[in-house]
């Protein structure tokens, strides 16, 4: 879509007021809110004043609360501007603020981000051999085959183990087995994801809730944790405001007021940019908004298409199953939480996605 002379300009002065210093420190826009680390305090800017069409909005909570959503944050410039919960949480009560709920697969942006830390703390670094971590054998590939495979691939999913097996969440040698030279070929395949669980434990020498504790929950106030919902694999749960905090957080690059959490700004810019050549919306294991095409979970070809072509060419976004959305919009210094279930049978509902897009951006426009 094209955007007026005015939304452009817009975007250009706040890319100009948002840049890095020359030592490549991020500076948050002037103004910025961060909410206190403690407490439920957190400050809301009413949707009229930013001109948004308040009938749009309506129509926007009609829509998600028929599609079984349970929490809807928006915010902008770290502010609240609409926050909604309806249905039940899992144990059958009312959803509030305060409750508790999966990330499903947009967990996997936060296990990215503990990464690039846990890089620049020492622990580790990307193009690193994963066999380092989890000793020789993790795999039942040949020694040389599972050597080409790094920290990198994992996080870019180009790891080249065989997904065309009975579970992809599993990670025992069994289950990982050769399908060509990692760096070769792109697939969504959980079970080399979920082993950058044990590359971090292994390489912190501590678990994986404690190394989120202290490199992130810590210092931006959140109050999530990481379970094991199927002996396979951990899951992130929290609160609705606990992931405004992690977008708000990345939409600051890392930077929560005056605090570095992430300080690294050449792994962010990896991140959240093309990781390989082969699905150029995928950085390291955040989806990427804006491209000329892009794999889709459950396949292994290129479709000519954007992730979410109803949403700012910008967006970067942490994608979940039944819906659970993270999305971060710098040219709208937005950030979008979505949680809760839909009727959509595919890994990732991006179709759910693309129609929650076309709504809100009728609302800002």
């Amino acid at each position: 879509m094209k955007y007026p002379f005015y939304f452009l300009m817009f975007t250009l002065l706040l890319v100009a007021a948002c840049k890095p210093t020359d030592d490549n420190t991020y500076i948050p826009e002037e103004g910025t809110y961060f909410p206190p680390l403690s407490g439920t305090t957190w400050e809301s800017t009413a949707p009229i004043s930013l001109n948004w069409n308040t009938q749009k909005v309506t129509e926007l909570n009609t829509f998600l609360e028929q599609n079984e959503t349970r929490a809807f944050i928006v915010l902008v410039s770290g502010k609240i501007v609409i926050e909604e919960y309806w249905n039940t949480d899992l144990q059958g009560n009312p959803f509030t603020a305060d409750s508790n709920w999966y990330w499903a697969s947009a967990g996997k942006s936060l296990t990215a981000t503990l990464i690039g830390i846990a890089q620049e703390e020492g622990s580790l670094t990307i193009n690193d051999k994963t066999s380092d971590y989890l000793g020789a054998g993790w795999t039942s590939l040949p020694a040389n085959k599972e050597d080409l495979i790094h920290i990198k691939n994992q996080l870019s999913f180009t790891t080249g183990i065989d997904y065309n097996v009975p579970n992809a969440d599993c990670t025992s040698p069994a289950c990982l087995n050769y399908l060509t030279d990692a760096g070769n070929q792109w697939y969504y395949h959980n079970g080399t994801y979920t082993l950058l669980h044990r590359v971090l434990e292994n390489a912190t020498g501590v678990t994986n809730n404690q190394f989120t504790n202290t490199a992130i929950q810590d210092k931006i106030g959140m109050d999530g944790s990481w379970l094991s919902t199927n002996g396979l694999n951990e899951v992130y749960f929290s609160t609705a405001r606990s992931a405004a905090r992690f977008g708000l957080l990345t939409l600051n690059q890392g930077i929560w007021e005056d605090t570095i959490v992430l300080g690294d700004a050449v792994y962010f810019n990896s991140m959240t940019t093309t990781s390989q050549s082969i699905n150029e919306s995928y950085g390291y294991l955040w989806w990427l908004n804006g491209k000329d095409s892009v794999v889709f979970p459950g396949t292994t070809t290129a479709i000519a298409s954007s992730v979410t072509p109803s949403g700012p060419v910008d967006m970067i976004s942490a994608l979940g199953k039944d819906g659970q959305f993270i999305d971060v919009v710098p040219s709208l210094n937005m950030v979008v939480i979505r949680m809760g279930d839909t009727s959509a049978q595919e890994p990732v509902p991006v179709l759910f996605h693309d129609d929650m897009w076309a709504k809100i951006m009728d609302i800002v426009n």
